[in-house]
């Protein structure tokens, strides 16, 4: 009976021992994923702020490329009847203040403002495609 008493109370104090080591080991496991996470985080935020200066950076190449179209095409109106001139003037003038629009957006845009960067991205390059097919269309039809 005795030998059978002290056997209990000893899984007993072991069983309590090893529940306290396991605490400890859920907590410590619990710090290193928060750890994790923190640094996950700061990655993707240092990525998503390296996305943004890429684009901007490829984007403003592409704003200059437009405003070299217009100074290209401005020279070339210049050399139009009257009645063409005028047209293609107008026309010119429409791209010209869409690409300053364009440059203005573009540094408008903050990286503070990440959560809508996805939305901007996608509308904005829209945006350039678009003009970019003006630009290409720009002796097309005239009106």
């Amino acid at each position: 009976m005795f030998a059978i008493t002290v056997f209990m109370a000893g899984v007993m104090l072991t069983s309590c021992r090893s529940s306290s080591e396991k605490v400890e080991n859920a907590q410590d496991k619990v710090q290193d994923a928060k750890s994790q996470v923190v640094m996950a985080e700061q990655e993707l935020n240092q990525a998503l702020k390296d996305s943004i200066q890429q684009f901007k950076k490829e984007s403003e190449q592409r704003i200059a490329t437009n405003e070299k179209n217009i100074a290209e095409i401005r020279m070339r109106i210049a050399k139009e009847n009257k009645e063409n001139k005028a047209i293609f003037e107008q026309r010119l003038s429409g791209l010209e203040q869409q690409n300053k629009d364009m440059k203005r957006r573009l540094r408008d845009f903050t990286e503070n403002q990440s959560e809508k960067w996805e939305s901007f991205r996608v509308k904005f390059n829209n945006d350039l495609e678009k003009q970019g097919k003006a630009f290409r269309d720009f002796w097309g039809i005239k009106k």
